[in-house]
């Protein structure tokens, strides 16, 4: 995605080598993707995954900066691959690690601050091993820290960055929905022997 002078200069700079030449593009387009992280996105697509059998569904909003990306394949590609992500992690519940629920976090801190293996440990190490714990907890759980499902050896981050680079403008994923069929819904369990007997005691 980057153009013909920026391709000469990064071999210019790296000695004329293409692979250092490509890591230098690449890491450019990163640090390009990290300043537009503070533009606002407010065009976008809602996107939708029905997974096979129609026994779980997703809804997802990706944000970009101007409604000519939000129409183009590629954005559009992108959205439909974080619906599908969405679907293929049943524990996620939130977009950021920063958006867990606080209250949440200190009930999960205190809990492991009281834990038997830890009782006889400093206080101050202690702490750390109860933050470990608790950063990895919120990241279980957060969208953007997960592997992405078509290529594990990056985040969803890492991928939502690697498009931000690509198209130019900020792209976010402000929020998603999962639908699972039957979720919430008591299922009336019939003893079919019970209906019999009451039958014939009548």
């Amino acid at each position: 995605g980057a153009g013909m002078m920026d391709c000469k200069k990064a071999l210019a700079e790296n000695n004329n080598n293409i692979e250092e030449a490509t890591a230098f593009l690449r890491k450019k387009g990163m640090a390009s993707a990290d300043k537009k992280a503070s533009r606002i996105a407010a065009e976008g697509a809602v996107a939708s995954y029905i997974h096979a059998g129609s026994r779980i569904g997703v809804l997802v909003e990706v944000n970009c900066e101007t409604d000519f990306v939000a129409r183009g394949d590629r954005f559009k590609a992108l959205a439909a691959d974080i619906a599908m992500q969405v679907a293929a992690c049943p524990d996620i519940e939130y977009v950021n690690p920063s958006d867990a629920d606080q209250e949440m976090v200190e009930r999960e801190r205190a809990i492991e601050m009281q834990k038997e293996d830890l009782l006889s440990k400093p206080e101050a190490i202690r702490a750390k091993i109860v933050q470990g714990r608790i950063d990895k907890m919120v990241n279980e759980k957060a969208l953007t820290t997960q592997d992405y499902i078509k290529d594990t050896t990056k985040t969803v981050e890492e991928f939502v960055k690697e498009a931000t680079a690509e198209l130019g403008e900020k792209i976010s994923i402000r929020r998603f929905q999962r639908f699972n069929l039957g979720e919430g819904i008591e299922k009336k369990v019939e003893d079919f022997a019970a209906e019999v007997a009451a039958q014939m005691g009548k």
